[in-house]
């Protein structure tokens, strides 16, 4: 017997679910036009049952139930419409003591409308109940239960609102939250872009300033090609390192890990030796007193220097290249200068900027650590310079 009654629960639950979901399928003018008619056939059936069913209570159930067609687009209109017709049957003797459509429209308004017309309705409604004393035939029990009936739409109204507002809020932050983790994203792929290119160009065109000028130091100073090819494979080596490191990021985001460190200026000293190693006279020299900076202040440094000394490398026709840091008391100031071809062929040009992420890469680099970069000819129109200046706090 137990089972029996389990399965039919079972079966009902089934039933209830699928109603439901064939409810939430259906458009809400469709949902609206049923309550509507449910409302009015509701008055139609107590009436008829009570021997009260003349020619125009249909008509009267039907004109307190239609204003539900356009409840959620008027709330206060469709309750205010609603409440004068139950008002006028229960006058009339015809409405029954639960007066479906005006719970319907108290529901509504409860839900939808804002707190001053809450608050008017909520009035109008307790206006209502007081002037139903005066019908003779209403009992007080009967009176008191219609009153704890709208209580309990009202209730039910504001529960409908705060539970619409609480998903409104998390969807809100849900969208915020994935705008964020996408411009974050865009931004990390624009990072190590710039990183890929920096450590790329950078390495290759030694690489290739290395391997083009070896074959005639074979021939004419074989210790000079020997320490060509150990520049080579240095630099190879570097990069391969350099690029791990980046990539690595990649994996350390997918597992939680953090991000690996970048070059900092304790690296600038092997980057400018690197250069004089392959043939162009490089330079390093600090003014002032240096001093701790943070990690992206000195990975910024770092890459501006690198870029630097590859366009030199790569585009400038360069004897010399000097890197010069002067540090004050809130500014770290990064020049890089060679002696080559100048603007027309210096590290600014556009033919260097390797698909956009040269000078732009730079820019962006320093702006984004709150500082400035400037380029131009060097001292007297000779060369290129290249400025950045990088706040310290």
């Amino acid at each position: 017997m137990a089972g029996a009654d389990t399965g039919q629960v079972e079966r009902l639950s089934e039933y209830g679910e699928r109603l439901a979901a064939w409810a939430r399928a259906l458009p809400p003018v469709a949902v609206d036009a049923i309550i509507a008619a449910t409302c009015a056939l509701y008055v139609i059936f107590n009436a008829a049952v009570d021997g009260r069913l003349v020619w125009w209570v249909p008509f009267a159930a039907a004109a307190n139930a239609l204003p539900l067609m356009w409840r959620r687009r008027y709330p206060f209109g469709a309750a205010a419409v609603t409440g004068i017709a139950s008002a006028l049957l229960s006058f009339v003797d015809v409405l029954d003591d639960v007066p479906a459509a005006q719970l319907v429209a108290t529901y509504t308004f409860a839900a939808l409308s804002p707190p001053l017309k809450r608050l008017i309705a909520v009035g109008l409604t307790i206006v209502g109940i007081s002037v139903s004393i005066l019908v003779p035939q209403e009992e007080a029990l009967n009176i008191g239960m219609t009153g704890l009936l709208f209580a309990v739409a009202y209730a039910l109204g504001t529960a409908a609102r705060a539970r619409r507002d609480r998903i409104a809020m998390l969807e809100e932050r849900a969208l915020r939250l994935t705008q964020e983790h996408e411009t974050a994203a865009t931004r990390e792929r624009e990072r190590i872009a710039r990183e890929m290119h920096d450590i790329l160009a950078h390495s290759m065109g030694l690489v290739v300033v290395q391997a083009e000028a070896g074959p005639i130091a074979v021939r004419h100073d074989p210790d000079r090609a020997e320490q060509m090819f150990d520049t080579i494979s240095d630099t190879a080596r570097d990069a391969l390192a350099q690029l791990r490191r980046v990539l690595g990021v990649l994996r350390a985001t997918d597992d939680g890990g953090e991000r690996a460190p970048q070059p900092g200026l304790d690296a600038l000293p092997g980057l400018v030796q690197r250069v004089d190693d392959a043939g162009l006279t490089a330079t390093l020299s600090e003014d002032g007193a240096p001093r701790p900076v943070p990690a992206d202040v000195a990975a910024t440094a770092y890459r501006i220097v690198q870029e630097s000394l590859t366009n030199t490398v790569k585009h400038a026709a360069a004897g010399r290249v000097d890197v010069r840091l002067t540090w004050t008391d809130d500014l770290l100031r990064i020049e890089v200068a060679d002696d080559g071809g100048g603007p027309a062929s210096g590290p600014g040009t556009p033919s260097s900027n390797g698909g956009g992420h040269g000078l732009i890469g730079m820019r962006e680099r320093v702006a984004a650590a709150g500082g400035t970069l400037d380029t131009g000819p060097g001292a007297g129109g000779v060369g290129f310079r290249v400025t950045a200046s990088l706040r310290l706090y």
